[in-house]
């Protein structure tokens, strides 16, 4: 290790060198790294801005640039020298741009703290990876309306209590989860526009002596807000709790569709055939086609869960202005993001790989009297109240489970037995087809309306909004 690396940054003030075990305690390059490219974007513009206001010479400006540049191309090629006793990114960094260009590295520093610094980093990470999440989000959301359309004829059983309750189609219940994941969207990019303001320049926690301007270095890195309170901008990290909060919710709804497609490849539902890609088998039992992606993808979400929760407690004590104890909000953060951008990539692929059993569904359908308030409706545009609508109804379903029929099975004479009102024209309402059409409103599962929702759904991501 040269002497540059071996002395500390901050070591004027110590007499004893650190404890070997604290250094490596303390020392955050080993994850932290991950940040070399908005490290260097920020120092970039660092610069850029101290020889805009005369801090730095022009020469000075440009040997810094141009050594950033030079030490980010190293780090690509995997040839930089990480050291753990440099403790983090920023001052290895740093440490390097001194030794390629000699004393002009040592006043990159000038006028900023790395309590501004990481914060910047992590809002110019974040922002980026926001926007890859969000691409990622909207492919699964094409490929969900694509199955919408394609299926928007399918007749399935729509549960509540995991009870079979009424007919809808497979394509309105696609819809379903394109406006979960819609809501995850438009959460995302609220974030993102929370995310995208500027701590740089408030130091380490009061602001700084030097004639910075802080707008001409927001304008450089596509910043559209400037933190407005040093104090806050350095110790604040508001931003990424809020998106592990809405990471944590775009992970409930995977796990929520998880746990239908899991029911739904089971042999007692049947309702749908996952490709063997992804799925696996069994060591032991050769007949076995395991749904191992959404069972992974549903436990993945306690992972994303937790570390909402362990930012928050990170937070919850700490006083103003930055502590040490931030240090640990960069691996929860980035093991979320691995964790989101994989989850919303592997389940795009899937869904859109997926077999639907249409003649299975159909079937399901038909086996839980799914037409009963049909029924009821129907008894009550006769004149009967609802109430006694529902008892007539009840009464019908009774008899066709000691019969085994379905409602729709039953003779009109058999009908007529719970009812003097019923006549011919029940048997339109009666069939899974009559029953979801019936339903032909804005948010309806009417194949008609199905097709308008997934033409709305559409619009909405072509607009990117």
């Amino acid at each position: 290790m040269s002497e540059q690396h071996s002395h500390k940054p901050w070591g004027g003030r110590f007499t004893q060198p650190t404890d070997a075990f604290v250094e490596a305690f303390t020392a955050s390059v080993t994850f932290d790294r991950r940040l070399y490219h908005y490290d260097i974007q920020g120092s970039i513009a660092h610069a850029r801005m101290l020889a805009h206001v005369g801090v730095l010479t022009e020469a000075e400006g440009r040997a810094i640039i141009e050594g950033l540049e030079a030490i980010e191309a190293e780090i690509e090629a995997g040839d930089f020298p990480w050291s753990v006793a440099l403790e983090d990114v920023h001052m290895n960094i740093e440490a390097r741009l001194t030794e390629r260009i000699g004393e002009s590295g040592k006043k990159l520093h000038t006028g900023r703290s790395r309590n501004d610094q990481v914060a910047t980093d992590l809002r110019l990470y974040l922002r980026d990876e926001i926007d890859a999440i969000r691409a990622e989000l909207e492919r699964l959301q094409g490929t969900l309306v694509d199955l919408a359309e394609r299926e928007a004829d399918t007749i399935m059983p729509g549960f509540t209590h995991l009870q079979v309750a009424q007919p809808v189609t497979f394509g309105h219940h696609m819809l379903a989860w394109f406006e979960m994941l819609e809501r995850d969207r438009q959460r995302l990019k609220e974030c993102r526009s929370r995310v995208n303001v500027m701590p740089l320049g408030a130091a380490a926690l009061a602001g700084t002596s030097f004639p910075i301007d802080r707008e001409y270095t927001a304008g450089l890195l596509g910043f559209e807000g400037l933190c407005e309170n040093s104090l806050d901008a350095v110790s604040d990290r508001d931003f990424v709790i809020e998106f592990l909060a809405a990471a944590s919710l775009l992970m409930m709804h995977l796990s929520r569709f998880s746990e239908e497609l899991i029911l739904w490849s089971s042999q007692q539902f049947d309702f749908i055939e996952l490709a063997d890609s992804f799925c696996t088998g069994s060591s032991i039992m050769p007949q076995k086609k395991n749904p191992d992606v959404p069972e992974l993808v549903r436990g993945k979400s306690a992972r994303v869960f937790g570390h909402l929760m362990g930012l928050l407690t990170l937070m919850k004590a700490q006083p103003l202005a930055y502590n040490k104890d931030n240090q640990e909000d960069k691996e929860p953060l980035f093991d979320t993001v691995d964790t989101l951008k994989g989850a919303l990539k592997v389940y795009a692929d899937m869904m859109g790989a997926m077999t639907v059993k249409r003649e299975r569904c159909r079937e399901a359908a038909r086996a839980g009297f799914s037409t009963a308030t049909d029924l009821a409706d129907y008894l009550v545009r006769k004149g009967l109240p609802f109430r006694d609508a529902h008892e007539v109804v009840g009464k019908a379903v009774h008899y066709g489970l000691t019969e085994g029929k379905d409602l729709s099975e039953m003779s009109l004479e058999e009908l007529r037995r719970f009812s003097a009102v019923i006549d011919e024209d029940v048997f339109e309402i009666l069939t899974l087809e009559g029953s979801v059409a019936a339903r032909n409103h804005r948010g309806g599962t009417a194949p008609e309306q199905v097709r308008r929702q997934v033409a709305r759904a559409r619009e909405r991501l072509d607009r990117h909004p």
